[in-house]
Parts: C-alpha cells; structure tokens; sequence
C-alpha cells in the first residue's frame, strides 16, 4: 500500500493530462525552437501557446512571460536583475523574514555587493507587518519583496496592499506565487505587481520548469550571458516539452481550480477537526482563515515532529523542523511567529492537493491520533538521538 500523501506543498504529481500533452514533443517534435525547419517551427509553436496559456491565468500579456527552470531562477532574475539595474536610483530592498530561502538567500548575497536589505517582521499569524514595511520602504528603495503565501503555514499575505506602498515610494514589487498558483485565482494586474514567480511542480506541472512575470516596460539586468532567447533574460534553448507540459497545467488550473479548492478546502477542515477530535491540546500555526485553502500547520505540544513522521511510514508530509548543529530547531518561520519553541518542534505541514480523498484524511488523522498516544511527551533531544530513535 502507497503511504497517503501529503505533501503537496512540497510537490505536486504530474497531471496524466500533462504528460500527454507533453508527449509528443520527446519524441516526434524534438527540434530546436530557434531553427528555422519544420521541427523547430513545431517547437516555438509549443512554447508561444504555453506563454499565451501561462499569460491568460495571471492576466497578463504574452510578452511579459519569461520561462525558467523554476521559482528559485525566477526569484533570482526578478531580485538580481531588477537590483543591478536599478543601482543608481537607490540600494535599499525591503522583504520580509518569512520568506523562502529562495528569496533570503539571493537577498542576503545582495548584502555582500552593498545592497541594503531590510527585513519585516510578521505578526502571530505570519502576515507581515504592513506598518513597518511602510516605515522601511523610503525613497532609496527599489524593490519590495514580498510572497503571496507561505509555504509552511499557507497564511497569505496582503500583497496587493503592499505593492501599493512600494509604489507610492516609486519601488518595484516582486511576488513569490509558487504555493498560491493553481489553489487561488491570480491576477497580476489587480495585485499590481511588477514580477511573479512560479513554480511548474507546484500546481501538477513537471519539476525543473517554471516561469517569471515581468511587466512590460519593466528594466532587469540578465546575470546570465549567452544569446537573446526569453527576451534576453534567460539564455539557453528552451526545456520545450517542460514548457508545454507548464502551459497545459496553467490551462487546466483555469478551468478546474475554483472546483478544487473547495473541495480541498473541505477536506482539510475535515482533516482539522478529526485531529482535535483525537489531539486535544493540538495547536494551529497560520491564519485561521486568510490561508490556502489546502494547507494544515499543527502542532503537538511536547512531541518531536520527525519522530512521529519517523514512526508512521504509512504517511508522506513535512515537519515544522530541522536538523542543525546536532540539534533539532524549530522552523524559522514558525520563530518568527513567535510560536513557542516546543510548540514549533512539534510541527507538522499537511499540505492536500486535489486528488486526497476523505478516506485518506479519515485514515490519516487515525494514524497520527494514534502515533501521538503511542509516542507520550518527552524533553526534546539532539539530532542523534532521534535518529537512533528512528532506527
């Protein structure tokens, strides 16, 4: 029997619908977009429908789709490049300290070439406090950060509010829409956005491919160098099928997403209330409403997350935690949250996608309810212990 997932946060299968459409393109349509024959004329062809589809869920123009091998690259693209080529009007960015490390990461490297990088605060909940980011976003400020929804707690952040403020003090906005692309409806021109990154495994797409929405108009330095392909952004022949395979995904979250995140929101307060059925002390880290309508952050007070994954094989998810200089810590953005440290040691993502079923959340939340009987509380020990725990 497959443990039941969920995961999905982390990654999504691939649609059978995708792969189909997919198909053709690894094997009779294999040309090499920028030639001229038949077989590169077919792969453009792939590629530009993709970028119609891609455009047409987010609202936006053809021409303002940037395809890349996925959200890390269109984070990257979106803070370097707007950075670099903005240097003269200003050096300070501003983004928040929940965000993915796909963000912080760059930022901080941004750091080390003399960029001034503030970082928000968030509140109980994890959303940003928009008083001091207003505070933080001055006249030098080129470029705001912020994701639209975490992707441990799903809490999803007043984005359209913040780019708002960004532009007032004449900044660009980015936003991180991995986790909400496919579960929420986007719009890129009601949020007023500058850039949006996706991500194609997290709404059934293959890994490796995603995209970034640069408005038109909108000035970034390319710190990669090679020849003009995705406008001159991201050199390299295309991942055509990848591409293709984005652009049939995008079209079916258009049809079929409202119907999805209900039932996926259904499903997960069912998950919710059967575990505080079993768990009584059990703790929600997130937004109790403003947050996707498929993720679950809980806590167990006094239990070690990755010992209880560690005990029940029969189910696929993440913990709040991880493993660092021997000893187990707490996720930072539950830190951030001021969530207290035993709390956050015991937390688990539960992330439903649409293909969960009640009869999976029914048997889930038994697995656990019983693995939490099974495991008692105990002060938290180092990494080691636990994985001789686990063994």
């Amino acid at each position: 029997m497959k443990p039941i997932y969920l995961d999905y946060n982390a990654s999504t299968p691939i649609d059978p619908d995708v792969v189909e459409e997919m198909l053709p393109y690894l094997q009779d349509r294999f040309g090499n977009p920028s030639s001229s024959h038949i077989y590169g004329r077919q792969a453009k062809e792939g590629i530009e429908e993709a970028r119609r589809r891609i455009a047409k869920l987010i609202n936006a123009k053809a021409s303002e789709i940037v395809f890349t091998s996925g959200g890390t690259e269109s984070n990257n693209i979106a803070l370097c490049g707007a950075a670099f080529a903005n240097r003269t009007k200003g050096r300070r960015i501003v983004t928040s300290v929940t965000e993915h490390p796909a963000v912080l990461n760059p930022c901080r490297w941004l750091q080390t070439q003399g960029f001034d990088v503030k970082y928000v605060g968030v509140d109980q909940f994890g959303v940003v406090n928009v008083e001091q980011l207003e505070r933080l976003v001055n006249n030098s400020t080129i470029l705001v950060s912020v994701m639209h929804a975490n992707n441990e707690t799903g809490t999803i952040q007043p984005i359209r509010e913040i780019a708002e403020i960004s532009h007032r003090r004449g900044a660009l906005f980015h936003t991180d829409a991995a986790q909400t692309i496919g579960k929420l409806k986007v719009d890129v021109r009601r949020i007023s956005t500058d850039f949006l990154s996706l991500a194609g495994h997290k709404f059934y797409a293959p890994k490796g491919i995603g995209a970034l929405f640069v408005r038109d108009g909108t000035h970034v330095e390319p710190f990669a160098r090679g020849a003009a392909h995705e406008h001159g952004l991201r050199p390299g022949t295309e991942n055509t099928a990848g591409i293709v395979g984005l652009g049939k995904a995008a079209d079916i979250a258009m049809r079929t997403m409202s119907e999805y995140a209900l039932r996926m929101q259904s499903t997960r307060d069912r998950l919710h209330g059967l575990l505080l059925k079993n768990i009584a002390e059990l703790k929600l880290n997130g937004h109790p409403k403003k947050r996707l309508p498929n993720t679950l952050n809980v806590s167990v007070p006094g239990i070690d997350s990755e010992e209880l994954l560690a005990g029940t094989p029969e189910l696929a998810a993440s913990t709040g935690s991880a493993c660092h200089a021997d000893r187990t810590e707490p996720s930072p953005v539950l830190t951030a949250m001021g969530v207290p440290e035993e709390v956050a040691l015991g937390a688990l993502r539960l992330s439903l996608g649409k293909w969960s079923t009640e009869k999976e959340i029914d048997q889930a939340s038994s697995i656990i309810g019983d693995e939490v009987a099974r495991l008692g509380r105990y002060p938290f020990k180092p990494c080691e212990t636990n994985l001789a725990r686990k063994r």
